[in-house]
């Protein structure tokens, strides 16, 4: 099964990261994600599990006729070894492989691969060129370095979380992997720079990224802000405080809209649609800090206006103002939306499993070298044996492997 993001003729090429060999070591979510883009892009993803336990990303998510949806996209274009890498013959199996690999991508807390006779800089000695990416949610050094990292603390001590909700509510945790899809998403950017690094000669390296740290550049400048002003940033609903009007509407049959207006001729256009054109004039009006202060006055003007009308009226009206506004979607709005559909930001594939199913299409286009959805998430070790081979095992060595417990 391909399924190409570009036209057949760019499908001719080679996909950017072809004759890339990755192996996935990682489990829940942010190493996962990182290698499903690159390979997406071309890379050859080894995704290696446990022969027992497998990934944990196995058992998130619903699952259709006992099989693991989520399963099918974040390990989609990987092909799949069941190793365990704490046996010697299983530790032994991936340094063999390793001298095979581009890249590693591993996520267990700093010492683990050390303590399995699979140190970094043991790595690099047999293969100079490797690049090791080590994802954690504190980082290799540092105080907090043991600790058990996940996507949810890293929400918490990003600043996200005191900074998400209503001003007199508790602080507001995502409902899915936020800091997680961040951090992989960032780790495929640095697992680049390391091969661009490689290929003009330099050599292969560690990287040691975290999951925190993403996301608290996405949070933006507020330790900065901090630093400079001793300001504490607070929350505040759907407000912003860097303009105005900025919130969630709702409109007169119950549904509700996102309106921004981070751009002062957007914003004049808005309050000249909803008929308070006076404002514009008023001096506090000439910028978003300004309007930000008078906050009350412009969400009752907009709430006003936009209750009294359906939400396809008021999407309409603001789409012919040329003005800033989105429908608050749901899942099945999103499937359902035509310029979703048209953009092919959904994909649908083929799966051996569950026959046709929708997956989110590979996350940016290249008018020469597209990405594809070459296949979707295998069955544990459904290719052990075809790998193992390619690095010299042969069948009474897998056998031996098996008896040890340390293949599947």
């Amino acid at each position: 099964m391909t399924t190409s993001s570009g036209t057949a003729d760019c499908a001719r090429l080679r996909p950017p990261l072809d004759g890339i060999r990755v192996l996935d070591c990682s489990t829940i979510l942010a190493g996962p994600l990182c290698c499903r883009i690159l390979g997406d892009y071309g890379a050859d993803v080894i995704k290696i599990e446990h022969p027992a336990a497998g990934d944990g990303m196995r058992g998130h998510g619903r699952a259709k006729n006992g099989i693991p949806l989520w399963w099918k996209e974040i390990s989609r274009n990987k092909r799949t070894l069941g190793l365990s890498l704490s046996t010697p013959g299983g530790a032994a199996a991936f340094r063999r492989l390793a001298k095979t690999a581009d890249v590693v991508v591993e996520n267990f807390r700093p010492g683990t691969f050390e303590r399995w006779g699979l140190d970094p800089a043991d790595l690099a000695a047999d293969n100079p060129n490797l690049i090791t990416l080590r994802l954690t949610g504190f980082g290799q050094t540092g105080p907090y370095a043991s600790r058990a990292g996940f996507g949810t603390l890293a929400e918490a001590m990003s600043g996200f979380a005191a900074m998400t909700g209503e001003a007199d509510g508790p602080p507001t945790l995502p409902s899915f992997g936020l800091a997680d899809s961040i951090a992989g998403i960032a780790a495929s950017s640095a697992v680049l720079m390391a091969l661009r690094v490689r290929d003009r000669g330099d050599g292969g390296q560690v990287i040691d990224i975290n999951i925190l740290e993403p996301i608290m550049t996405a949070v933006g400048p507020a330790a900065m802000t901090y630093d400079q002003l001793g300001i504490v940033e607070l929350r505040h609903g759907n407000r912003s405080t860097n303009n105005a009007p900025r919130n969630t509407y709702q409109t007169k049959d119950g549904s509700w809209v996102a309106v921004s207006t981070s751009a002062q001729r957007i914003a004049e256009t808005v309050m000249r649609l909803v008929g308070h054109p006076e404002v514009i004039d008023e001096p506090w009006f000439s910028s978003g800090r300004g309007r930000a202060r008078h906050v009350d006055q412009l969400d009752t003007y907009l709430s006003s206006w936009i209750g009294a009308r359906t939400r396809a009226e008021v999407l309409a009206a603001f789409e012919d103002a040329g003005a800033a506004i989105a429908p608050i979607y749901d899942a099945r709005d999103i499937v359902e939306d035509p310029h979703i559909r048209a953009t092919e930001m959904l994909k649908e594939v083929d799966d051996p499993d569950l026959g046709r199913m929708l997956m989110h299409n590979v996350m940016w286009r290249m008018s020469r070298t597209p990405g594809s959805i070459r296949f979707t998430g295998r069955a544990l070790g459904a290719d052990t044996d075809e790998i193992l081979h390619e690095i010299g095992y042969s069948d009474a060595e897998i056998a031996a492997l098996r008896a040890e417990a340390a293949v599947a």
